[in-house]
């Protein structure tokens, strides 16, 4: 049977005997489940063939541990890597449907928030690619984050319902399943330590093969539910208790629920590290179970599994695997902490303190209390190695998890050139001190194939057109095109396919947002996690200075500007739903406004996700990193824009600077202060008031906001965020503000000059190749993990 006769007939079965429809009763979610099972069918093979040349070559894998693993839709990457993008569309056509309205059909799995969940998905996908053996290891969210829409300009949370559906690309593995335990006490027998928890879960895997590039190998996410180990209690359902009845499984299920409770209360601390340690302690249960069933000597373990752990999240493991060789399998503490020790690695993400997580040693000793005895005799033999060290583990009463993680690892990463010389003399200068060999750098990346290949179509087609598709799984390939930037052909054909990008974005923003766009405007977009550090009450307050300009002047001749933010903030984060509402705020006002709306509107679509990251990525014209200096470990968004020929404005922060130097100082926007310089400032204790003071047009905006231009006259409203402007300013919005205006103005004279633009944005395009995800995974295999690829 030729192989798109074979496709449909494999989509139909599914239809009739998996979902149990007719293909004239079955709705498009049912046509893409079917779709899902049809090609998921097509991954098991090389799924199985991987699993099977791991196995008997006896070669290393890497686990990577994750809290977020953000793979947003599954479909699209599925049918792109397999090659089945034209079968599936023809045989979609044939039937009636759209691919395109298909795919479009799928929930985003809610399994992340931002960066750290996006860079652990393009890290699988990159593995596969590669072909290294991995599995990636988190948690299956019921309800992800939250869903986040707009009350009255607002941030509203409502539960993510992505599971209400089938999920159809995961395998629930009934055979693969380990007791958690928390509180309880220790006791000794035999001379050894035993934990004995008072209160157990039971961790249940579920499997999602991550197929990489032609299909040539697949890897595993294997994410883990909770449930109770008593389902039901009968005598109390009998007595009428109906609710107490079901209690152990609403308990059980509440660890896997949400990701990142509010943890503002001790009730929201407790659940935060029952997830991290539930997730990580089933993982590390999984990996020596792997690990036994096919090597005898357990310190060997070091030779045939890396462990990385993405951030603190699961910083747990150095005392829970120390436990699991010391307490459960005899080895000795020194041999275990050794093994331990030689086995994992620690991806620091954050140069910001506070989100180097602490716990509570009273919250430890209740929840964990043997790791909590573990911890200090971790911290006690490391004293010993180095008695004039000045780290402890265990400061103010709080098990700081940063510094175990560190201590705990063979080595520790930062994730852009300028966070990993920040980590060695700020938040890890003492343990660097001691340890000189242990930090290396690995810069973030992007996957390709999902950010270039499937996410940019058009441009894709321009590319393979010139260039053939060899760019997909050797991006550097783009360099090229570099040569064409001075084909005016060329120039005109990569024009066309930014300005249809636009055209799209546009109708989409009319159809969704109700708000109508000029294409031909500049798309300036700001997507990310709200935060002050990220500063996006920067870029608003910049809209409204240049909003107030256009009022002065509305004859000059203004460059149009569509400004687009995206991203949530955190339940618990009053200051940054402020932002959001002041955003939306200025929104209202600005768009309506008949003097200056032809030439500057804000819009900010909700529930910001990775398939909304998609469509406004090719369309962007000018990317917003603009984070204050030291702050950014690294980014992946500004990589996405300028791999899709977004012109970046920006601090010199993340990886920032090597975009800078890739592209070219000329084609870049450079503003605002040094890391260095950021902290003379802060030094000064009235720098806000003097940058407020020598620039009269951040006056007059925080006037505006401050007098209730946006807010009905209410003078209260932002009180709050004018406050810490014109006071403690800590992330230095308005000691930036003059030099982000001069490169505003910048921007807008260079946009003026469509021809010259446009070559400065294929310049982007041609010279990011080295941010491919394909080059960062290679560099962990050759520095960190010592792992080799593998071929079937």
């Amino acid at each position: 049977m030729p192989a798109a006769a074979a496709f449909r007939d494999s989509l139909l079965r599914h239809l009739t005997y998996s979902l149990g429809k007719a293909p004239e009763n079955a709705d498009i979610t049912d046509w893409r489940i079917a779709l899902s099972l049809a090609v998921r069918d097509r991954m098991v093979d090389p799924w199985f063939a991987s699993a099977r040349a791991t196995q008997e070559g006896g070669h290393k894998r890497v686990y990577y541990l994750s809290m977020e693993f953000l793979i947003g839709r599954l479909l699209e990457d599925a049918v792109v890597n397999l090659g089945l993008l034209d079968v599936a569309a023809d045989t979609m056509h044939e039937l009636g449907l759209s691919l395109s309205d298909v795919l479009a059909d799928e929930p985003d799995a809610a399994l992340g928030n931002g960066g750290l969940g996006r860079l652990a998905a393009c890290f699988l996908e990159s593995l596969s690619t590669i072909g290294c053996p991995a599995v990636g290891y988190g948690i299956r969210y019921e309800h992800g984050l939250f869903k986040q829409s707009f009350r009255d300009g607002r941030q509203i949370e409502s539960p993510e319902d992505w599971l209400q559906q089938d999920h159809a690309w995961e395998f629930e593995r009934s055979g693969v399943s380990f007791d958690v335990g928390f509180g309880g006490d220790v006791v000794e027998r035999g001379g050894h330590c035993v934990w004995r928890p008072d209160e157990t879960v039971i961790a249940a895997a579920y499997d999602t093969p991550v197929v990489g590039w032609r299909g040539n190998w697949a890897n595993t996410l294997r994410l883990w539910s909770a449930k109770p180990t008593t389902i039901f209690d009968l005598a109390r359902f009998n007595r009428g208790e109906y609710a107490a009845a079901a209690e152990p499984e609403t308990l059980a299920r509440t660890i896997t629920r949400v990701l990142y409770p509010d943890d503002s209360t001790d009730e929201g601390k407790r659940l935060r590290l029952k997830q991290e340690f539930f997730f990580t302690a089933a993982s590390l249960r999984d990996i020596l179970r792997r690990f036994g069933s096919e090597f005898d000597d357990l310190k060997q373990l070091p030779k045939k599994a890396a462990i990385q752990l993405n951030d603190t999240h699961p910083a747990i493991a150095g005392p829970e695997l120390v436990r699991l060789l010391h307490d459960e399998r005899g080895m000795s503490l020194d041999c275990a902490i050794k093994t331990a020790q030689a086995t994992l690695n620690y991806t620091n993400h954050t140069l910001l303190p506070e989100a180097l997580e602490r716990w509570s040693e009273g919250l430890m000793r209740e929840l964990l209390p043997r790791h909590m005895a573990l911890i200090e005799r971790i911290d006690d033999a490391h004293h010993q190695a180095y008695p004039s060290r000045t780290v402890s583990l265990v400061e103010n009463g709080d098990v700081k998890m940063g510094e175990l993680a560190f201590v705990m690892a063979n080595r520790v990463n930062g994730v852009s050139a300028l966070h990993t010389d920040l980590m060695k003399q700020t938040v890890f200068k003492d343990l660097h001190a001691l340890h000189p060999e242990r930090i290396v750098n690995e810069t973030n990346g992007v996957t390709p194939r999902r950010w270039v290949l499937s996410a940019n179509p058009r441009l894709s087609t321009l590319l393979a057109g010139r260039i053939g598709l060899g760019w997909v799984d050797d991006l550097q390939q783009l360099e090229r095109i570099e040569p064409m930037v001075d084909d005016k052909a060329f120039r005109d054909q990569y024009a066309a396919a930014k300005r249809a990008n636009k055209a799209g974005l546009s109708d989409w923003l009319r159809d969704t947002q109700d708000v109508s766009v000029d294409p031909d405007a500049m798309f300036d977009v700001q997507i990310k996690r709200i935060h002050e550090y990220k500063r996006q009450h920067l870029n608003i307050l910049e809209a409204i200075a240049l909003w107030q300009a256009i009022h002065d002047q509305p004859n000059a001749d203004w460059t149009p500007r569509v400004k687009i933010f995206g991203g949530k903030a955190a339940p618990g984060y009053v200051f940054a739903k402020e932002i959001i509402y002041l955003i939306n705020s200025v929104a209202k006002v600005l768009n309506s406004d008949p003097v200056t709306s032809k030439f500057l509107k804000v819009i900010y679509p909700p529930n910001y996700n990775v398939s909304l990251a998609e469509q406004l990525i090719p369309a962007t014209d000018l990317s917003e990193q603009i984070s204050t200096a030291g702050k950014e470990a690294s980014g992946t968004g500004n990589m996405k824009f300028a791999l899709n020929g977004a012109l970046t404005v920006g601090t010199l922060d993340g990886a920032n600077v090597e975009i800078r130097d890739l592209v070219g100082p000329e084609n870049f926007f450079l503003f605002g202060m040094t890391a260095q310089e950021v902290v003379e400032r802060r030094m000064i204790e009235d720098h806000a008031a003097q940058a407020i003071g020598a620039d009269t047009r951040l006056a007059r905006a925080l006037d505006a906001i401050r007098s209730g231009a946006f807010s009905g006259g209410d003078r209260d409203t932002f009180a709050s965020i004018v406050d810490n402007l014109s006071g403690p300013d800590y992330f230095l919005v308005c000691s930036d503000f003059t030099d982000y205006w001069r490169a505003q103005r910048d921007v807008d004279a260079a946009f003026r000059d469509r021809d010259a633009w446009m070559r400065m944005a294929m310049l982007n395009t041609a010279r990011s190749g080295w941010l491919s995800s394909d080059r960062t995974i290679r560099g962990y295999m050759a520095d960190i993990w010592k792992a080799d690829a593998v071929h079937t």
